[in-house]
């Protein structure tokens, strides 16, 4: 019987605050992690961190969860991190002291938070990441036991289903507009029904999403528009791409046909990226709105879909470009999610411009090596028809005499014809 998890919940408020402000334009709700998390075992403490003189009104819907509320005093230099070494301190000492707790969750999107996350696996604890797709680092998505995007947590799962059907099994609900294609699932759900079977092991549902899980932890059902897993499945198998039966009480996938992985990525999507921020430099270099350049972007690219390439809205492709070094992403309160250039969008635009002045000086240096040339031809001309003869000057009958009687000498081809 698999252990019950007992969970210790770190919110880094002012983080979590404003990127849910910023990328989705709505107040932060502790009550859908909560109980997006009690899905997951039971949990024991709850502490979150923040200047809360500036979170007055926030107060009041973390005492009603019990969320215990530690002041952050920021220096007289506004360190930002002050919040993410007491959350690491914290959750350390309790990991240390705390035996029982087996489960850490880390409610932020800063990828600072890699260092806790890597020190907690490495003493047997359980790490949760919840944040947002669309400003959680996706270093940090792919390196935590599970990422639960904050997004699914408001989806309709959280809304109260209707009762008194009578029907054992329900109808799957319409697929959300922004979901992503089921074949997007395929690669992941391939490698894990692999795993099993190099292990000898059915394919159990339970087992082949936990399997899916540790491959990814970034993977959700509901990404597809999906509330359970079971449903993703059903739906694959209603696709023609797994089959499902029920056996020993429970039902096994089994596989088809080899898989092939879908034709676009994320990565495949960084290259026009790319191409739109290259044009708009100038822009960005003083922060350009989110919404600006997804504009920019469509209209660069009018044929792009985000599902296509396993996006469900556009920042989530500006996160990924932060982790690549692309743009610098910025989240204010009041003016949403800024852009700027990245570490690697500045060095190849550098590298360019050293190169564009490299050419233009090999332009200069060859124009001026050209008119050397030319006039190192044309000076030994400037001689020759400049020559007279010393003594006296010849009359005109002997100057045409001696032209007549002289012919001259200028080879075929020559630059210079008298």
């Amino acid at each position: 019987m698999e252990e019950r998890l007992k969970i210790a919940v770190f919110i880094d408020y002012d983080n979590i605050e404003i990127g849910v402000k910023s990328t989705l334009g709505r107040e932060f709700d502790v009550s859908a992690v909560l109980e997006g998390l009690k899905e997951r075992g039971e949990i024991v403490t709850k502490i979150a961190y923040a200047n809360w003189g500036r979170q007055a009104s926030a107060t009041r819907a973390l005492t009603e969860y019990g969320v215990q509320m530690v002041q952050r005093d920021p220096s007289p230099r506004g360190d930002k991190n002050g919040a993410d070494i007491n959350l690491a301190l914290d959750a350390l000492e309790m990991a240390f002291t705390r035996d029982h707790i087996n489960a850490f969750t880390i409610v932020s999107g800063d990828s600072d938070f890699m260092a806790l996350v890597e020190k907690l696996k490495q003493y047997n604890k359980r790490v949760f990441i919840v944040g947002g797709k669309a400003f959680t680092s996706t270093i940090l998505q792919r390196n935590c036991h599970e990422f639960i995007s904050y997004e699914s947590l408001l989806g309709p799962a959280r809304q109260p289903q209707q009762r008194g059907s009578g029907q054992q099994h329900k109808q799957p609900r319409e697929r959300r507009a922004d979901a992503l294609p089921l074949e997007h699932a395929l690669p992941l759900l391939e490698r894990a029904m692999s795993a099993l079977e190099r292990r000898e092991v059915k394919a159990q549902l339970g087992l082949l999403k936990s399997t899916m899980l540790q491959l990814d932890p970034a993977f959700s059902e509901r990404d597809y528009g999906t509330s359970a897993f079971s449903d993703l499945v059903q739906r694959l198998a209603a696709a023609g791409h797994v089959r499902l039966h029920k056996r020993e009480g429970g039902f096994v996938v089994e596989r088809v046909e080899a898989v092939a992985p879908p034709a676009l990525s994320r990565e495949d999507a960084m290259p026009l990226l790319r191409s739109v921020l290259e044009d708009n430099r100038q822009f960005l270099s003083v922060g350009m709105p989110a919404k600006e350049l997804g504009a920019l972007f469509r209209a660069a690219h009018p044929g792009f879909s985000l599902q296509e390439y396993g996006f469900t809205e556009f920042e989530e492709v500006l996160n990924l470009a932060q982790d690549k070094g692309l743009v610098r992403n910025e989240a204010d309160a009041e003016r949403g999610l800024r852009v700027f250039p990245g570490t690697e969008l500045d060095a190849r635009g550098e590298e360019g411009g050293r190169r564009s002045g490299e050419e233009a000086t090999g332009e200069e240096a060859g124009g001026a090596e050209a008119v050397e040339v030319a006039a190192a031809v044309e000076e030994p001309a400037k001689k020759t028809r400049r020559r007279r003869p010393t003594g006296a000057r010849k009359s005109s009958g002997a100057r045409r005499r001696s032209s007549r009687s002289r012919k001259p000498a200028t080879p075929a081809g020559s630059l210079f014809v008298e």
